[in-house]
Parts: structure tokens; C-alpha cells; sequence
């Protein structure tokens, strides 16, 4: 069987209700509850390490803490911690994203910069500086949770939990939520994970031996061959045959 037909057949079989559920989990999971942007964000920023974790993680948060003071929100979260992540950078999220909010929202802020040349990393970093212009606050552990602004794509991160925060606010089907308009779905990039990076070399869509946004990019316009319009409904049949070991 060739390897879009293979693809196209996964992406089938993964499209249905259940398939993310207490038994299969995914960050996704969370997010569905609450049906918001901005909590959304807090659960793709988070989306790293073991999913088990990740979901306990999540679920341990309170996200009415986006609409409460500062005071309440460094009360509540003084003793939150997350692998990387101490107390004090899931403070500085909260606060900032409360803060955006107040004034503006993520969608508005991410189209500000993707609209000038549809542009998926110029929206992300847009949205990195209005996140850190809002409270400004620098540990490794939060430069790490939110990234560095960056055009660079050869050695650069490669910006995974943004870009599959980008694939459920924009793409719509029973995985994705598709939250957020005026964004072309063809203009996102495959939030790229140790295990679609395996699955795509091995099923010969990726070349590139380094894992970072170059290689996103290149496997994104491998997968536009099959879809022009959609490539990134590939991405989360490539991961579970990853996270299954179904190669």
C-alpha cells in the first residue's frame, strides 16, 4: 500500500468520537472541556513529557484564575510547580494571559503578525511578545515553556506546542476545534514530535536528519502533496502510529 493511501486510511480511522478519550489520552482532552482559547494555550504550553502526566498536570489547574486578580493568582498557584516550570513562570502565564485579555485577544494578537505574509511563525512570535510584554519575566524554565521569538528555521526549535496549539484553534473536526477564522489551513505547520519525526522518515517523507523547524517545514510540504489545502490533517494519525508502534 502506498504511503497516502496508508495515511489516508489512518486519518479515517482517527477521525471519530472516542478516539481521544480517559483511555486515549492527549493534552487535546483538557482543552475540549473548556472550550477557549486561552486555556487551550495553557494546555499546548504544557505539552511535553509523559501525556499521563501532562493531563494529571492539567487537571490540577484552576483556569477561573484567568479572570482573577494578581494576589489571587500568585495565592492559588504558589505551590503549582510543573517538571521545568516552578511556581513562579506558571504565575508569570497566568498573570500575562490575563492581562492580554483585558486589552485584546490571542486570536487578534496571532493574526497582527500572520496576516502581514501569512505567515504562521510571524504569528507565534507576535504572540511571544505580547505574552512577555505583559508581564516580563525570564527563567529557563519559562523561556522554555513559551520560546524565543525566532525567524531562524535550520537549528531553531521547532516550536511544536505552538504549532499544534495552531492546528486545534484553526483546523475543525472531531480531533481539532476549530475555535478561530480567517486563518488558512494550508499556511499551518505540522507540530512536529520525536514520533512524527520517526514515522515520516521511516515512511520516507522526511529527509532531514535534524530535528527542528526546518524539518517541520519540509515534512508540511511533503504532506501538501497528498493535501494542498490540509496537510495538517495528517499529523495526528502520524503520531499515534508513532506513540502505538503500529510501523
Amino acid at each position: 500500500m502506498n504511503v497516502k493511501k496508508r495515511l489516508d486510511l489512518e486519518v479515517k480511522k482517527r477521525n471519530q468520537v472516542g478516539e481521544i478519550s480517559q483511555e486515549r489520552l492527549d493534552p487535546i482532552f483538557v482543552a475540549y472541556r473548556y472550550n477557549d482559547p486561552t486555556i487551550a494555550l495553557v494546555c499546548a504550553l504544557f505539552s511535553y513529557g509523559n501525556v499521563k502526566q501532562i493531563v494529571k498536570f492539567l487537571d490540577s489547574l484552576d483556569f477561573s484564575l484567568l479572570k482573577k486578580s494578581d494576589e489571587e493568582i500568585k495565592q492559588a498557584l504558589s505551590k503549582h510547580y510543573y517538571r521545568f516550570q516552578k511556581s513562579e513562570d506558571l504565575i508569570a502565564l497566568f498573570i500575562a494571559l490575563k492581562r492580554l485579555n483585558e486589552k485584546t485577544t490571542l486570536e487578534d494578537v496571532f493574526k497582527r503578525g500572520y496576516l502581514k505574509n501569512k505567515n504562521t511563525v510571524e504569528g507565534i512570535n507576535e504572540l511571544i511578545r505580547e505574552i512577555t510584554s505583559k508581564y516580563p519575566h525570564a527563567t529557563q524554565g519559562y523561556n522554555f515553556l513559551i520560546s524565543k521569538v525566532t525567524l531562524k528555521t535550520k537549528g531553531a526549535g521547532a516550536l511544536k506546542r505552538w504549532m499544534m496549539f495552531l492546528r486545534w484553534m484553526v483546523r475543525k473536526d472531531t480531533i481539532d476545534m476549530g475555535l478561530w477564522s480567517g486563518i488558512d489551513k494550508a499556511d499551518l505547520i505540522i507540530p512536529l514530535d520525536t514520533h512524527t519525526f520517526k514515522v515520516s522518515k521511516r515512511l520516507g517523507l522526511l529527509g532531514r536528519k535534524t530535528y527542528d523547524l526546518e524539518a517541520a517545514i519540509e515534512l508540511t510540504q511533503a504532506l501538501k502533496t497528498f493535501d494542498s489545502k490540509d496537510p495538517l490533517k495528517y499529523d495526528f494519525a502520524l503520531y499515534r502510529i508513532g506513540q502505538e508502534k503500529l510501523l
